[in-house]
């Protein structure tokens, strides 16, 4: 088969599936609190992809080329008998590598029986190591302690284990040397994400971002670093190795320094919508067609049509009028993943 590619020769090898818009924190650059209150109207069970669903779609989508599955939410270990869903999809022929972003919470629990259903690797986020800095940052709702033995056993069952920062000036940027140093001993890669303006919800500015650089500069004063070359074609983190050999960190900067060129990622929301970039305005419902009795070669040719129509570089074009065009129409990242 011809490599699928869309309008900027980009191929088709990721795809992220959100499994629930649910999430048991209420971070204020993700699902503010007051946005997402007790009165908010989460999906319905009903509306929400189920997994026989969800295995055909990956099935459909491996043979257009992806390779990677990233599961994601909200917080995906609150969708219930996930490792079911990890074990289906790593049975399908051509998945290579799955893995999971979660804000940790629930990964004591979960991280051997995810490891032995197939998962490889993980993602942890966790903003600070400063209990009431976490606690303001996550709308009080989870101890950092809690968080870090989820990252324990995950290590323990074999996972590769990455932790996300997420960095607000004046929230947490503070803590940028001690998160570094502390998963630097832990032998753990961090990487720091730069602030991002996702969704409608996050009262997003400029001003709050700490640019890659800066972060950079930080840690290379208190450790020095030396750049090192992507694992593979796409890869959004940029690394950087100690110059002690003690470890790596990446820093992911969609706003200061992007890397649309190379994204090679479909997004899957948990009601079973295509989209083509995390800062899509709309997508395309694939539930529809699933449960409408289409077959897979007509799913198939919707999503061929719809990657090789897109065109998506956001944060190659992100500026004062693209923000603002947009604003109030962007997809919710709790819908998609990060």
């Amino acid at each position: 088969m011809t490599d699928l590619q869309d309008q900027l020769q980009r191929p088709l090898r990721d795809l992220r599936i959100s499994v629930t818009d649910r999430c048991n924190f209420r971070c204020r650059y993700c699902m503010p609190a007051e946005v997402f209150g007790p009165d908010y109207a989460f999906l319905s069970s009903d509306k929400i992809l189920n997994f026989d669903e969800i295995e055909r779609l990956v099935k459909i989508f491996v043979s257009l080329g992806v390779k990677k599955v990233r599961i994601t939410g909200g917080e995906p270990l609150l969708r219930r008998d996930l490792t079911e869903l990890i074990a289906r999809i790593h049975r399908l022929e051509g998945v290579e590598d799955i893995a999971l972003t979660t804000n940790g919470t629930l990964l004591k629990k979960y991280a051997q029986p995810l490891a032995q259903a197939g998962l490889s690797r993980v993602s942890i986020s966790l903003d600070s190591l400063n209990d009431e800095r976490f606690f303001e940052m996550n709308g009080h709702r989870g101890k950092v302690s809690t968080v870090l033995e989820g990252i324990e056993k995950a290590a323990e069952a074999g996972l590769q284990v990455k932790i996300n920062m997420v960095v607000q000036k004046g929230k947490n940027d503070q803590d940028v040397i001690e998160m570094a140093r502390f998963f630097k001993e832990k032998q753990h890669i961090l990487r720091f994400i730069e602030y991002m303006d996702v969704g409608n919800s996050n009262g997003w500015r400029m001003d709050d971002v700490l640019a890659k650089k800066d972060i950079v500069e930080q840690i290379h004063q208190h450790s020095p670093l030396r750049p090192i070359a992507p694992n593979y074609l796409g890869e959004v983190a940029t690394r950087y190795q100690y110059k002690d050999n003690q470890g790596e960190i990446g820093i992911i900067s969609s706003v200061t320094d992007s890397f649309c060129t190379s994204c090679s990622r479909a997004r899957l929301s948990a009601e079973g919508k295509l989209y083509t970039c995390l800062f899509a305005t709309e997508g395309t419902d694939l539930r529809e067609l699933l449960r409408s009795g289409q077959d897979d070669t007509a799913i198939l040719n919707c999503i061929k049509s719809v990657w090789t129509e897109r065109n998506d570089r956001y944060s190659d074009e992100r500026n004062e009028q693209t923000i603002a065009n947009r604003k109030k129409a962007k997809v919710e990242m709790s819908h998609i993943g990060g």
